[in-house]
């Protein structure tokens, strides 16, 4: 090559230099360009190197940031050694390569702006997603760079390509939206199988990371998987269908037998000998690698299922990739635990529900068995308490009247019984009439007075005329103020009881205050509980079944 063709047409003659006098240092990419021959390429000799070039050459190789440049009209690259990751497998012959040929694969994003800045204008890119062959596969990557034009006194000599890679950050960007989006979407489940529903709702938005997502739901003797959801393949591409045998050869697919029994992830390798085919999403390379990996809810022993994940083909699984599936089979985990421990709550509120409806049926049922025999007591027991023409003795009367009243009780109690059956039933209807309120407030509370007074306490009741008549069932209404009077008396020993009705804006507010026992903090929560009684609490007497307070 002449002078004249390594000054590309300018006609100057130049003067040979040995790039030992200017080429200093540089690292490994300045020891490969003083030891290749570059009268091979368009360039020509290093020695009849240009001006210009030298000095562009020297300051790329001397700046630690990544640098290529494209010189002369066969786009000749030259770079230094931050930007020698970059080119991957393609190094070192890369180097000296034209630029166009040795970046094809992403000429679709980048050739438009190379073009601009080849007629002069600056062209930068931030965090631009392209495809490489550097490593013998089409590769997912993400680049900050310019082209900016480097100038001589013919014009545009060559190109300056300062680049900076962000495909780590990029990707980890998106998958953390993946891991977000996944927690907010599954954590709304309530059985195992919608988590593994909802979960592959949310990966299917993101098949550039997760091409294929199968989620498998073992039994309880773990001999059989079922698929629950999958993402990105039909069913049908399933290996085995919708159920698995563990340990069949169908099951081999996708190594789920050696997930369950040792709880550990395996890579399967060579889909494309086992499926053949599998094109997922936008690319159209088949899938090649996929990750098994357990799902065990703490507490459990084993698995309950497994996550079959598919790899990327446009990515290479590393440890950073490596380490996402395992976030993705934890946050899985974390939702599936959470979906357990609902559907265990929810079976607990349900049998506790089944109790107690069991324990209403049998009050009523004990009720009504109750119920006949004891109005035939009271009525032989009321006729010779009755008798006037041959009287009882005082003892044999008294022992009668203790039978008699301890029978009213009992008596009171299974009627309470059966109506509050009745209203758990819902066959209780209410009657409403308009009443004087606190007329009939006062003579229910007085009906406790002479019990009041003898147990040494005071009955103070409070009932002013209300500005207009209260529509109630008046027998409800009884039940109540007799209820809560009952309590009061019943664990009050000192002090009084006071009965209070005011009207308060559009209604009626009932108070029963008494200077008892008083009742526990911790045992407010569970105060209108059925069958609920505070265990030790001082009282008059001790019978009853804990709904009174539930009944009002």
């Amino acid at each position: 090559m002449s002078n004249e063709q390594s000054g590309y047409g300018t006609g100057v003659r130049r003067e040979k230099i040995d790039a030992r006098d200017w080429m200093v240092g540089g690292g490994e990419m300045g020891k490969l360009i003083r030891s290749m021959d570059w009268s091979k390429t368009p360039l020509g000799p290093i020695e009849l190197w240009s001006q210009s070039l030298r000095t562009t050459v020297s300051l790329c190789l001397a700046s630690n940031f990544p640098i290529a440049l494209a010189w002369g009209p066969k786009h000749v690259q030259i770079y230094n050694d931050g930007y020698w990751p970059i080119c991957g497998e393609k190094h070192p012959g890369s180097m000296g390569q034209d630029f166009t040929e040795c970046w094809a694969a992403p000429w679709p994003v980048i050739g438009e702006v190379f073009a601009r800045a080849l007629a002069g204008e600056t062209s930068f890119l931030e965090n631009q997603r392209m495809f490489l062959d550097r490593n013998g596969y089409l590769e997912e990557t993400f680049f900050t760079f310019s082209f900016s034009p480097i100038r001589d006194d013919a014009g545009v000599a060559g190109l300056f390509h300062p680049v900076t890679e962000t495909t780590s950050r990029m990707l980890s960007e998106r998958r953390t939206r993946a891991l977000r989006d996944l927690a907010a979407r599954a954590g709304k489940a309530q059985t195992t199988e919608e988590a593994f529903t909802l979960a592959a709702q949310t990966l299917s938005e993101y098949q550039l990371d997760l091409p294929f997502a199968l989620f498998y739901l073992f039994d309880n003797r773990a001999t059989e998987a079922r698929l629950i959801a999958s993402t990105g393949l039909p069913q049908e591409r399933a290996a085995g269908g919708a159920v698995v045998e563990l340990g069949a050869p169908e099951d081999s697919a996708w190594q789920l037998a050696e997930v369950a029994r040792n709880g550990h992830e395996q890579l399967v390798d060579d889909l494309e000998a086992r499926f053949g085919q599998l094109s997922c999403g936008e690319y159209p390379e088949s899938v090649k690698q996929a990750l098994a990996l357990p799902i065990t809810p703490p507490g459990c022993e084993r698995p309950v299922g497994a996550l079959v994940a598919g790899v990327s083909p446009r990515l290479a699984l590393n440890e950073t990739y490596r380490t996402f599936f395992d976030l993705l089979a934890a946050a899985i985990t974390s939702e599936v635990a959470n979906a357990r421990a609902y559907e265990e709550e929810r079976k607990r509120a349900e049998a506790l529900a089944e109790i107690d409806r069991a324990k209403t049926a049998f009050f009523s049922n004990v009720s009504h068995e109750f119920r006949t025999p004891l109005t035939l007591m009271l009525g032989p027991l009321e006729e010779e308490l009755s008798e006037c023409v041959s009287p009882l003795p005082t003892a044999r009367r008294e022992r009668l009247g203790t039978a008699h009243r301890n029978s009213l009780r009992l008596l009171k109690l299974v009627n309470t019984l059966l109506d509050f059956s009745r209203i758990e039933a819902g066959r209780t209807q209410a009657s409403y009439e308009p009443t004087d309120l606190s007329a009939y407030t006062a003579e229910l509370a007085s009906v406790f007075r002479s019990a009041v007074e003898k147990a040494a306490l005071t009955l103070v009741v409070d009932c002013p005329v209300l500005p207009e008549p209260v529509y109630v069932d008046r027998e409800m209404w009884e039940k109540i103020v007799l209820n809560l009077l009952s309590n009061a008396f019943k664990h009050t020993f000192e002090g009084g009881i006071t009965v209070s009705l005011q009207w308060i804006g559009e209604y009626a507010e009932l108070t029963v205050a008494d200077s008892g026992v008083g009742i526990p903090k911790t045992e407010l929560p569970r105060l209108f509980e059925r069958f609920h009684r505070v265990k030790g609490a001082k009282s008059r007497t001790h019978e009853g079944a804990g709904i009174g307070l539930a009944l009002v």
